[in-house]
C-alpha cells in the first residue's frame, strides 16, 4: 500500500475536523461552535448549506425555524454568524463601547418599551432618516443604531420574519475574563474552526477579534502564547506551518464514494491560502464580481470527491427541477462510482431544497 505524503495526510486532517459524523442540529452547533451567515440564496443560504453536511435530515431553513429554542445568538466573531450564548458572552463588552449616542439611545429605549422589534417599525416610529451603510448604500440610521446596539451586546436577534431580523434588548454584557483568557478562548475557537488552519492566518484573525474585543493587545499575541502551553500543536509542511488544538480528531480514513458541494463559506474551504495549498487551485467567491470577469459562476459551490476538491457546481432551482452544472480542474472523472454519487448528492440537496426527488440510497453523503 502506497504510504500517504505529507500533504496527503494533511488533507486528511481537514477532512476529520470539518466533517463529523452528522448529528443533531444541536449536537452539530455545539461542535462547530460558530456557523457563518450570509444571505445570499443560491440556491440556499451559506448556513443552511454548511449545516446540511454535518445535521442528520437537516433541510433549508431549519436553523431559522428552530433559532429561538436553541438558544442561539447572533454575531461578529471573524465574520458574521450564528453561535452559542458561551461564546457570544466571549465577545462582549466590546472596546470600544462609547454608546449610546442620543439616535441609538432612543432606538434602544423603543425595543426595551415594546419588547421586540422589527426594522420597520423602528424606522417608522422614530423617523431618523437615510445613512450610508457598510456596503456604500442608503439605508435608515434606526437600522444602523440596531446593528451597533446589536454588535455592543445591548441588543440581541430574538427571531427572524422572512430572514429579518427581529431585536429585543438584554442587560448590559459584563467583563467574566480577563482581556488575555478571553482573547485566548477565542483564538482557540477559529483553531476548531478552522483546523489545520496556517500560523499567518490564525495570527491575523486573533488580530481582528482582538481589535473588536478586547483592543489591541501585546505582541507575540495569543497564538504564541497557546502553542508555548501545549493547547495548540504544529506541524510544517512544504514550507507552511499549520496549527490544530492538541486534542483535535485524528486523520480521517479515505472515505471511497463521498462527494459534497460545498458552500463557499464551508471551514474546509474558508481559509483560500490552505485551499490553494491542500487542492492545488484557487478557488474564489464571485458573487461579487462582475459577470464578465467571473471564471466559475457567481456561487460556484466546491466539489469535494472522497478526499480532493476537484472543481465545481453551480445549481439552481428551475421549475422543471434542480439543475447543477459542474466544472472540473482536470476533466470530470469518468468512474461510475463518481457517477453515482453526483446523481446522489444532486437528489440530496433536492430534497435538502424542498424538492420533490427522492432522497439520496443509504450510503450517500449526509
Amino acid at each position: 500500500m502506497a504510504r500517504s505524503t505529507p500533504l496527503a495526510l494533511l488533507r486528511r486532517h481537514a477532512l476529520a475536523a470539518a466533517f463529523p459524523r452528522p448529528a443533531t442540529l444541536p449536537a452539530a452547533l455545539d461542535a462547530m461552535g460558530f456557523v457563518q451567515a450570509d444571505p445570499i440564496r443560491a440556491p440556499a443560504r451559506a448556513q443552511d448549506l454548511i449545516l446540511r453536511h454535518r445535521v442528520r435530515g437537516y433541510r433549508a431553513g431549519d436553523l431559522e425555524r428552530r433559532y429561538p429554542r436553541l438558544g442561539l445568538e447572533e454575531g461578529y466573531l471573524h465574520v458574521y454568524g450564528f453561535m452559542g450564548r458561551t461564546l457570544h458572552d466571549l465577545l462582549h463588552p466590546r472596546w470600544d463601547a462609547a454608546l449610546p449616542d442620543e439616535a441609538t439611545a432612543a432606538v434602544l429605549a423603543y425595543v426595551r418599551a415594546n419588547g421586540t422589534a422589527h426594522p420597520a417599525d423602528v424606522a417608522a416610529a422614530l423617523a431618523h432618516g437615510p445613512t450610508r451603510n457598510a456596503w456604500g448604500s442608503q439605508s435608515h440610521a434606526s437600522t444602523r443604531a440596531l446593528d451597533l446596539l446589536q454588535h455592543h451586546g445591548l441588543l440581541r436577534v430574538a427571531t427572524r420574519r422572512a430572514g429579518i431580523r427581529i431585536y429585543a434588548a438584554i442587560d448590559p454584557p459584563q467583563d467574566r475574563l480577563a482581556p488575555a483568557a478571553r482573547l485566548e478562548a477565542l483564538t482557540m475557537q477559529l483553531a476548531r474552526l478552522l483546523a489545520p488552519v496556517a500560523q499567518p492566518t490564525l495570527t491575523g484573525l486573533a488580530a481582528k477579534v482582538a481589535r473588536l474585543t478586547v483592543g489591541a493587545q501585546e505582541r507575540p499575541g495569543p497564538v504564541a502564547g497557546l502553542l508555548a502551553k501545549g493547547v495548540l500543536e504544529a506541524i510544517e509542511i512544504d514550507g507552511e506551518r499549520y496549527l490544530f488544538p492538541a486534542d483535535a480528531p485524528p486523520p480521517a480514513r479515505s472515505q471511497p464514494g463521498t462527494l459534497r458541494f460545498l458552500a463557499p463559506f464551508d471551514p474546509l474551504v474558508w481559509c483560500r491560502r490552505r485551499f490553494g495549498h491542500l487542492w492545488g487551485w484557487e478557488y474564489r467567491f464571485e458573487a461579487y464580481t462582475p459577470a464578465a470577469k467571473r471564471v466559475r459562476g457567481y456561487y460556484a459551490l466546491p466539489l469535494l470527491w472522497q478526499d480532493e476538491v476537484i472543481g465545481w457546481v453551480n445549481a439552481a432551482r428551475t421549475r422543471h427541477g434542480l439543475d447543477v452544472q459542474p466544472g472540473f480542474i482536470a476533466g470530470r472523472p469518468d468512474s461510475p462510482a463518481f457517477a453515482r454519487a453526483f446523481d446522489e448528492e444532486v437528489a440530496a440537496m433536492d430534497a435538502f431544497l424542498g424538492g420533490d426527488t427522492e432522497p439520496p440510497s443509504a450510503g450517500a453523503p449526509p
